[in-house]
């Protein structure tokens, strides 16, 4: 019998600033009606300078720790998913290892941005079933605050980021009852990258760095946002619907539905598309803003903790981001 990669613990960190609509009103000219009816976000949480992605990490893998009642030390592989690491390299896999002491394990890098918390998750699922490891640590952070374009010019995506980091704890389930990972189901498309990027910097360019681009505030993301609002509301039910048929399930079968908090009317207009109610949905964006790869597992965390997801229930989860990437996952808890 195939061993399933089971959840044993969660946890989540978001930084103490919390930054309203109103507050963006101050630097750019937008409002809070605007942001509410377009997104869904009341508040964000932003950084204080000095933190990065690494350090939310590993505040959100001392809960999930805990919460899975085990030392750290019986950890024995990391996977991190971030589109903001503290640094152009190495990734935050390592620091984070670093700021556990747990040196010599693997540390394991994954960039799928808005999808990367899915992607990894795969990832761990194939190390439990194989045998590979016992104790994972996923961890999904980011630190978007930092290089947004808080100006008129940027505000349609200044306005929906905020930071944050969640952790999942997998192991093997020893019972090898229905409980675990499923399923996984990845996808992609390269030929929209353009549609959702930070085009600098890059090291085609020689120099990499260069006055130029930071003049021609190339190093802002940027986003076509409605090509990216129509295929995220295609794809993402798309891929629910591949995971359903793959495990035997209905809409109805499904306990709970946890879409990356990209954008409250694309997680409405995901309901919509697979006929499950709006109650079913998790949604936690209007507090959080878009974190990105940390979306899902947050959101988790508050649903495992808030005793929403209750054990036996079947959760699915779908992302869609960058790349452009997307992907859904069914776990029954």
């Amino acid at each position: 019998m195939n061993t399933k990669a089971l959840i044993t613990g969660t946890g989540h960190f978001v930084p103490s600033k919390v930054v309203t609509n109103f507050d963006l009103e101050k630097k750019m000219d937008t409002s809070d009606e605007w942001i509410r009816q377009r997104s869904g976000i009341v508040e964000r949480r932003h950084v204080e300078p000095g933190v990065g992605s690494s350090d939310l990490a590993y505040e959100a893998a001392l809960l999930a720790i805990e919460d899975a009642k085990i030392d750290k030390s019986e950890i024995d592989f990391i996977i991190a998913a971030t589109l903001s690491p503290d640094h152009y390299f190495p990734g935050i896999g390592v620091i984070v290892q670093a700021k556990l002491g747990l040196s010599g394990i693997g540390a394991l890098d994954v960039r799928n941005q808005c999808t990367g918390f899915i992607y990894a998750l795969s990832v761990a699922d194939q190390y439990i079933k194989t045998h590979s490891y016992k104790r994972i640590l996923l961890v999904a952070a980011e630190v978007q605050s930092s290089n947004l374009n808080y100006s008129d010019e940027g505000r349609d995506m200044a306005v929906l980021f905020g930071d944050g980091g969640g952790a999942v704890i997998l192991e093997p389930n020893e019972k090898n009852d229905s409980r675990g990972i499923l399923s996984t189901h990845l996808f992609s498309d390269g030929r929209f990258v353009s549609d959702l990027w930070m085009e600098k910097p890059s090291p085609k360019d020689n120099p990499t760095f260069s006055e130029e681009f930071f003049k021609n505030k190339k190093f802002f993301p940027e986003m076509d946002g409605r090509n990216v609002f129509k295929n995220a509301s295609e794809k993402m039910p798309e891929a629910v619907r591949i995971a359903l048929k793959h495990n035997d399930l209905s809409i109805d079968d499904v306990d709970h539905l946890i879409p990356h908090q990209a954008n409250d009317r694309i997680s409405q207009m995901v309901a919509r598309s697979l006929k499950i109610p709006i109650e079913k949905v998790i949604r936690n964006i209007d507090r959080f803003g878009n974190t990105t790869s940390a979306s899902i597992p947050i959101a988790m965390d508050e649903a495992l903790k808030g005793r929403i997801i209750k054990e036996g229930d079947i959760v699915v989860l779908t992302a869609f981001g960058s790349g452009y990437t997307w992907g859904s996952a069914v776990i029954q808890f």
